[in-house]
């Protein structure tokens, strides 16, 4: 194994050549995603932390926060890289997220509507918000192992058909209890989408973008928020229906959404999971052996690989998602509570105060995530959480207007950490369980957070003002300093979770890279899928890996035209065995299958 920028002889596997064109396009990948990376004796990627003991482990924890001074590249350039297809798959899993999020708060917007149509209280129906949190999980886990297992786009549909259902639903819903009923299953269908969305959006791009459009996905839930509250403005009490317009027109841009969604084939990342899985399958078959080589089996074969090496960074991504959504929920949940009751502000002032905060994570989700491409995502987060606890006081105890700055720019932190979270995610998670791992880590942080309103209402409550007026009433809590305290331990928290967690910036979604992938179907099986899924391309790497073919100094995987199924695969075979006997190439493009 060897650390450090690799050195192009020591990162070619054995019997293949070192070309020009190798230790160029080696040394370009290493200045785009810039990372340190291990190199295993067959050429393979490895994680930066991978081998080293607990000891070692530990003492890099300081020194790879190291901001490794980049080179910022123009985002316009980064923009032009992305392709018109990853612009599509970008676009619909954003606007999809964006209303996920507007599903989600039509309650909350609406509560004291809702409470007096159904002839209850507002705490009774804020249970409409509790079961959502509470049942994101389920989805989270069912949608995302069915989007790994079948392809992100049939989960990615179905999701957007319950949401239609779902709203149409609690916009006509006579009881109660029926809208609860709604509620509760709208929080399945809204847990499975968050790891579907990101995988869409993401999982093709170039490296060197994904921090910037990261920040940009992320901030579909700050857009989300902003829509619900303009529409809520537009259309709650504005006709004899009351409340339930917001509703049904949540169930309308849905339509737009899957029909996009239909319009665009699979992502690249999942083909080339889901051909591994069909060439082992037809390897299996022609040995006999079909038990072992079924796509499912495959599958099955795959999560189990992934549970026994990766269990340990499983519970940390959860512990770390925890922390994010305290983050998230305790320095907004009872804001504007505090902005009414603490410093008497009115609907339209605490409304202005709420757009601005918004507006602010907004641009803190979009800026961060591009700069954690520059400095690194770890330390990113960490100096936006420095950031934002130095502003917590001004956040919340500046009692006139100018509290609007302090709302900008602790939400432009909050939400700018939270930027980094969708790629982050995305790289530290085992590929064929990748929808599965981000979108069930996001939702067991949320479950663990969903009591932080609750917690600081009660330590609220520890700390009464006399009522306005000074009649002596105790009515209000100083709400300003539990935020103020709660916020601190939550940043201390996760200071300290992402400095003792790894980070795995610029690393390679390929197929061909994913050790677990290789360890349960084999390397002659990886390729000659390779050769079955893109036989009309010219070079083994492809997509965001497309340098591999002069990084190794392959010049083919095998001679003739394109093939598929059996025939392809077996030109892949056969094409391997041919160029690992060949000796030394000379990094340059040959015509291969």
């Amino acid at each position: 194994m060897t650390m450090s920028s690799p050195d192009p002889e020591k990162a070619s596997p054995p019997g293949h050549g070192h070309g020009a064109g190798a230790t160029q396009n080696y040394h370009q990948h290493a200045e785009n995603t810039g990372m340190e990376t291990i190199i295993d004796e067959n050429g393979h990627e490895q994680a930066p932390h991978h081998g080293m003991s607990v000891g070692q482990y530990i003492k890099t924890r300081f020194t790879t926060l190291k901001p490794a001074m980049r080179p910022a590249p123009n985002p316009i350039r980064l923009l032009r890289m992305i392709t018109g297809r990853q612009w599509a798959f970008f676009g619909v899993a954003f606007f999809a997220w964006t209303w996920d999020a507007f599903d989600f708060f039509t309650v909350s917007l609406t509560v004291e509507e809702l409470a007096e149509d159904f002839g209850k209280t507002n705490t009774d129906i804020t249970w409409g918000i509790t079961l959502v949190l509470m049942l994101r999980s389920i989805g989270a886990i069912l949608f995302g192992i069915a989007a790994d297992r079948y392809g992100r786009k049939w989960p990615f549909v179905v999701n957007n058909l319950l949401f239609i259902v779902l709203e149409l639903g609690t916009g006509f819903s006579q009881t109660y209890s029926q809208f609860l009923a709604c509620r509760a299953l709208f929080g399945i269908a809204m847990g499975g989408l968050y790891g579907n969305a990101a995988a869409t959006a993401l999982e093709d791009l170039p490296p060197a973008a994904r921090g910037l459009m990261s920040g940009l996905l992320q901030q579909g839930y700050a857009f989300g928020y902003l829509l619900a509250t303009a529409f809520a403005r537009g259309l709650v009490n504005t006709t004899s229906h009351g409340w339930r317009p917001l509703f049904w027109f949540g169930a309308c841009p849905p339509v737009l959404i899957i029909g996009l969604r239909l319009l665009l084939p699979e992502t690249e990342i999942y083909e080339q999971h889901a051909s591994v899985r069909r060439t082992a399958r037809a390897t299996a078959h022609g040995s006999g052996d079909r038990d072992k080589g079924g796509v499912s089996a495959t599958f099955l074969r795959q999560g189990k690989v992934a549970l026994k090496k990766h269990w340990l960074i499983l519970i940390y991504l959860v512990l770390l998602m925890a922390g994010f959504n305290f983050m998230s929920h305790g320095s907004q949940d009872l804001y504007p509570t505090m902005l009414r009751s603490q410093y008497s502000f009115g609907a339209n002032a605490v409304t202005v105060t709420q757009v601005v905060a918004n507006l602010g994570a907004m641009s803190g989700g979009i800026v961060v995530g591009y700069v954690s491409q520059i400095f690194g995502r770890r330390i990113s987060i960490i100096v936006m959480c420095i950031i934002g606890g130095a502003l917590l006081y001004p956040y919340t105890f500046i009692s006139s207007h100018v509290i609007i700055a302090p709302a900008f720019f602790e939400q432009f932190a909050v939400q700018g950490a939270w930027g980094v979270i969708p790629i982050h995610l995305m790289e530290l998670s085992p590929g064929a369980f990748r929808t599965f791992v981000v979108g069930t880590s996001y939702q067991l942080g949320n479950l663990v957070s969903s009591a932080s309103s609750t917690i600081e209402s009660t330590i609220g409550e520890r700390f009464p003002l006399e009522k306005n007026g000074g009649t002596g009433k105790v009515e209000r809590y100083e709400y300003g300093k539990v935020i103020c305290i709660f916020m601190g331990c939550v940043y201390a928290y996760v200071i300290l979770l992402t400095l003792v967690g790894p980070e795995y910036l610029g690393r390679s979604f390929d197929v061909s890279e994913d050790e677990d992938v290789r360890e349960v179907a084999g390397e002659e099986v990886v390729r000659a899928a390779a050769v079955a899924n893109h036989g009309e391309r010219h070079g083994y790497g492809h997509g965001e890996r497309g340098y591999e073919q002069e990084r190794y100094g392959l010049g083919g995987d095998g001679v003739g035209s394109a093939g598929s199924g059996s025939d392809a695969i077996e030109q892949g075979v056969m094409g391997r065995k041919s160029v690992e006997g060949g000796g030394h190439g000379q990094g340059k493009e040959v015509e291969r299958v």
